[in-house]
């Protein structure tokens, strides 16, 4: 809380102090009356804006802060309404004349003031503004800064109300077509299966939030004492995992991220079990076990599960960092592979220790690679062409693509690359 004087406060208060001076010098007893009166005033102004401040006591007003949609995908707008209500009397008599100011991350502002309607009704104060999400991540929303004069203009206070509120903004992802035989050969069709249901397929797992409960195995649930579903796999749609090497640029990290985002949610959407590795989270936010598990579309959170894993990734802070990230995730579907994984992979020029650890997973299922290179005849540029020679030599169906191209021009490239 914050209790400051008005420019009429500090105008009031200064005359009537060279007024009191002023009677104690020629000794005018109603001169100085007249001066007490006015710095009196001011003190009772700030006694006055300190009691009613809105956050003060236990019966302070209440703030609700709703953001739609939330999370939010970079380059799309969300409106966020904030409702300021009192719930008896003392509230509205703090209510009244009060002026809100919202704090908002940069990221959600663009840098600029926030433009909002203001409805007032008797008990509530109702803020309505859009804000656009120019980054991933997780951005604040909040407190509200509010501002409380007292009746006479004299005094003023400021402070913070309500709590902060996240908005969560996922990377901006591309539809990506995946037609039904762009993962398989003629040869392997047999062995791998059609795309249709079928009753061998039938599975049980864990119950997850948003399944419908029509599909408890009841029995299954008695037996082992936690909710069990079924699952009906399609037949023959192998396990995914796109692995993603986050470069320290961060237009070049954005873009990964959201080519490896698009290249996963085309497969979840295909059928494929998906998991999404690579990159860091400095604070922990998410549970390793959760990056090592495969997201399947029989789950109706499964496409914001997998958006979620994207938002608090961050590349290394040095090579070193950022190359133990690679090795630690390559070591991740090697480790958990079956001999079907197909693998996807995002990645930059590769040391020789990264090439190594990628090498493997060509061998144990099918793998493409997309190699970001620079300027034609930069050293960017020749060391990736050295990684695709690498990979393509181990089996990996590899190009090169420019950060900041185009999704789907990138991904019908990757798919129709050969070894």
């Amino acid at each position: 809380m914050r209790v400051r004087p008005t420019l009429r406060g500090i105008a009031v208060g200064a005359v009537g102090l060279v007024l009191v001076l002023v009677a104690v010098a020629i000794g005018s007893p109603g001169l100085l009356r007249l001066g007490l009166l006015g710095v009196v005033a001011v003190v009772g102004a700030h006694v006055y804006a300190g009691l009613t401040d809105p956050t003060r006591g236990p019966h302070s007003l209440g703030v609700e802060r709703v953001v739609r949609p939330n999370p939010v995908s970079v380059g799309q707008r969300a409106t966020v309404r904030v409702a300021v209500r009192a719930h008896g009397l003392n509230e509205r008599i703090r209510l009244a004349g009060l002026k809100l100011g919202e704090q908002a991350a940069v990221e959600l502002s663009g840098g600029r003031p926030l433009r909002a309607r203001v409805e007032r009704s008797i008990d509530t104060i109702s803020v309505l503004y859009p804000i656009y999400a120019s980054r991933r991540g997780r951005w604040e929303l909040g407190p509200l800064n509010v501002r409380h004069a007292d009746p006479l203009g004299l005094a003023s206070v400021g402070s913070a109300l309500g709590t902060v509120a996240q908005v969560t903004v996922w990377p901006a992802v591309t539809d990506l077509a995946l037609p039904s035989d762009a993962l398989v050969g003629e040869p392997d069709r047999v062995a791998l299966g059609a795309r249709s249901p079928s009753t061998d397929d039938a599975a049980l797992r864990d119950y997850r939030v948003g399944d419908d409960l029509r599909r408890v195995h009841w029995r299954s649930t008695a037996r082992r004492g936690a909710l069990m579903v079924r699952s009906d796999e399609r037949a023959g749609m192998r396990p995914a995992s796109v692995l993603l090497d986050l470069p320290p640029h961060e237009d070049d990290a954005e873009w990964t991220v959201a080519l490896g985002a698009s290249i996963a949610l085309a497969l979840l959407g295909a059928g494929h079990p998906v998991r999404l590795t690579g990159g860091r989270v400095e604070d922990g936010r998410i549970d390793p076990e959760a990056r090592s598990r495969h997201l399947r579309e029989t789950s109706s959170t499964a496409r914001a599960e997998l958006l979620d894993l994207t938002v608090d990734l961050v590349p290394g802070r040095t090579p070193a960092h950022t190359e133990e990230d690679l090795l630690a995730a390559a070591r991740t579907i090697g480790h958990a592979g079956s001999g079907t994984e197909l693998v996807f992979a995002v990645v930059g020029p590769l040391t020789g220790a990264g090439r190594a650890a990628l090498a493997p997973l060509a061998a144990a299922g099918d793998a493409w690679a997309l190699v970001r290179t620079g300027p034609e005849g930069s050293p960017a540029a020749r060391d990736a062409e050295s990684s695709v020679l690498a990979l393509r030599r181990a089996g990996w169906r590899v190009v090169t693509a420019t950060p900041g191209e185009p999704h789907a021009d990138v991904w019908a490239r990757l798919l129709g690359a050969t070894r």
